[in-house]
C-alpha cells in the first residue's frame, strides 16, 4: 500500500524502470507505442485497447477529462520520469496503472513474455516547494543527459526539452508549459536553467550511470537533499 497519499492538484515526481534494470524500450516502434499510451490513456473514461482505438473510424476524437498534466518527462532506454500534476482524485494512480499495464501487455506479447516490466507499480515524490519544483523539473526536462547513455541507445529517448524549446506542446500540457516558461523567462532562459541542473547532478553523483549503477532510487531521494 502507498505510504503518501498523492493529492489532487499538487505536482509529483513520477519515476520507474524497468525489472532487473532491463531495458524497457527495444526499438522506435515501442517508443511510439509507450508515447501514445502517454497520450491515449491519458482520461478518465476507459478504453479497451489502443488496438481497437485506432480502428474506429472518428476522425475528430475529443479526448474525456484529463487523470494528469504533463509538466516535463523523459523517456530512457530502462527508466522513466515524469512530472505531473494530477487532475482529478486518484488520477495518477489511474494513469499509471493503464499506462504501465497496457505497455506490459503490448511488450510481453511482441517479445513472447510474459511476468512483470516494471519494478513495482511506481514511485513518487511530492515537489512541495517552489525550490524543489523547478529544480526537479529542470532534472526530468533533461534527464537522459543526467546518465551516460550509449550512442547506439540513443534513439530510445526522448524527453520534454525539444517541446518547450521549440514551443511545440503535444504531450506536455499546454497551459503547464506556459507557466512553466513564463516563470523562467521563456524558452531559452528554461533551456540554461536545465542544463545547469544537469551539470549539478552530474557532479552531485559522480556522472553515474544507471545502465551500470544500482543508484536509482538513490538518485531519486537524494535529488529532496540537493535540492530542499
Amino acid at each position: 500500500m502507498r505510504k503518501q497519499t498523492i493529492v489532487t492538484g499538487e505536482y509529483y515526481h513520477i519515476y520507474n524502470r524497468g525489472v532487473d534494470k532491463r531495458n524497457i524500450f527495444s526499438d522506435k516502434n515501442d517508443m511510439r507505442r509507450f508515447i501514445e499510451s502517454m497520450i491515449e490513456f491519458n482520461q478518465v473514461d476507459g478504453i479497451i485497447s489502443l488496438s481497437n482505438l485506432r480502428k474506429t473510424e472518428i476522425e475528430s476524437k475529443a479526448l474525456s477529462e484529463p487523470l494528469v498534466a504533463f509538466v516535463a518527462y523523459c523517456l530512457n532506454p530502462n527508466h522513466f520520469h515524469f512530472v505531473l500534476k494530477q487532475l482529478v482524485d486518484g488520477g495518477i494512480a489511474k494513469f499509471m496503472q493503464k499506462l504501465q499495464g497496457g505497455y506490459t501487455y503490448y511488450f510481453n506479447v511482441k517479445n513472447s513474455r510474459s511476468g512483470s516490466l516494471f519494478q513495482g507499480t511506481f514511485k513518487s515524490n511530492l515537489a512541495n516547494n517552489e525550490n524543489y519544483f523547478n529544480k526537479i523539473i529542470g532534472y526530468v526536462n533533461k534527464n537522459y543527459k543526467v546518465h551516460n547513455i550509449p550512442k547506439n541507445k540513443m534513439h530510445l529517448v526522448s524527453a520534454s526539452d525539444y517541446e518547450y524549446e521549440n514551443h511545440n506542446f503535444k504531450i506536455i500540457s499546454a497551459t503547464e508549459g506556459k507557466i512553466v516558461l513564463d516563470t523562467f523567462g521563456g524558452s531559452k532562459s528554461f533551456k540554461k536553467h536545465c542544463d545547469e541542473i544537469v551539470s549539478i547532478v552530474r557532479e552531485e553523483r559522480g556522472q553515474t550511470s544507471l545502465v551500470e549503477e544500482d543508484n536509482y532510487q538513490i538518485e531519486s531521494k537524494a535529488l529532496s537533499g540537493i535540492f530542499g
